[in-house]
């Protein structure tokens, strides 16, 4: 009883489902960090699946400095441990319940950080990759490994894609869409073909594309029915730079052979501020210069964030 005689009740008595409404609307670093440690009703309700389909670490960036040898990235240990303890508690809180998994591209993690994820996330079907340059190859492999629901991946460039298609094609019957954030050569196209010739859903958005590449895909690969290539940089076929001829725009031959496509999303128009931002870039897009967030945008709806 109140003072004035009123009941009072406390917070911890609070109808769990209420909670979890309120919960919903809550940050990553306000459910794990906080709300989870008032009391032992508030970290049931934190613990309530439909408050983890998603964990959405993309506001989370490493404390790094780029050095010369490999892995290229110096990452700060204090910058290590926090992320370490946010995925400690947040994965503990899921219960294995997170079915999309999103880290920002210059979230810089460790190949243990990688595997303890994807152990305590058997169910997910979608994932935003972070950075490569401290995962290895046994590392990445691994966690490809235990998400055999993988349907959706949007990745960093990487150097030697074949082993990490390979792996996806041997661990997840039901993948179907990719994003890649970088160039996309021969090389990529024809590991693509090789080890996904099921892909339904592809985007190389503000990219690089060498143009025997966009050929290959879209002659081999059959399942396709979304590609978008806009703000890409296309590449003619030939020598090594600066020979090579950027190519300024979608010519008729290319365009009957999308014309099978359920969507062919193309935009390289000099008026376009993501072209010109691409054109300056080279390309190799610096996310980090322009608005937060922009880099998860994309024209194909179901590989946007």
């Amino acid at each position: 009883m109140g003072e004035s005689g009123a009941t009072t009740r406390k917070w911890e008595d609070m109808d769990i489902d209420i909670l979890v409404k309120i919960f919903q609307t809550l940050d990553i670093f306000d459910l794990t960090l906080r709300m989870a440690h008032v009391c032992s009703a508030w970290r049931v309700a934190c613990c309530d699946p439909l408050l983890w389909n998603t964990l959405d670490l993309s506001a989370i960036e490493s404390n790094y400095i780029r050095i010369p040898l490999e892995p290229y990235v110096y990452v700060h240990g204090q910058s290590d441990k926090e992320v370490t303890q946010l995925l400690k508690i947040a994965l503990n809180l899921s219960q294995g319940s997170i079915q999309t998994l999103i880290f920002h591209f210059n979230l810089y993690l460790s190949d243990e950080q990688l595997t303890y994820t994807a152990e305590r996330c058997p169910l997910v079907k979608r994932v935003v990759m972070p950075a490569w340059n401290r995962i290895k190859k046994t590392g990445i492999c691994k966690a490809i490994n235990m998400w055999p629901h993988l349907e959706s991946m949007t990745m960093p460039s990487i150097a030697n894609p074949p082993y990490l298609l390979e792996e996806i094609s041997k661990s997840c019957k039901n993948f179907s869409k990719l994003k890649i954030m970088g160039p996309f050569d021969m090389h990529f196209a024809l590991s693509l073909v090789s080890y996904i010739p099921k892909l339904k859903v592809l985007s190389l958005r503000c990219s690089v594309i060498f143009k025997d590449a966009l050929i290959m895909i879209l002659d081999q690969l059959q399942d396709l029915e979304v590609l978008n290539i806009s703000h890409c940089i296309l590449i003619e076929a030939g020598p090594p730079s600066p020979s090579r001829r950027v190519v300024r725009g979608i010519d008729p031959f290319i365009m009957d052979k999308a014309g099978r496509l359920r969507e062919f999303l193309v935009c390289m128009n000099d008026s376009c501020i993501l072209c010109q931002r691409a054109r300056s870039d080279e390309g190799l897009m610096r996310w980090y210069k322009y608005e937060e967030g922009s880099w998860k945008s994309d024209e194909a709806r179901s590989l946007a964030l």
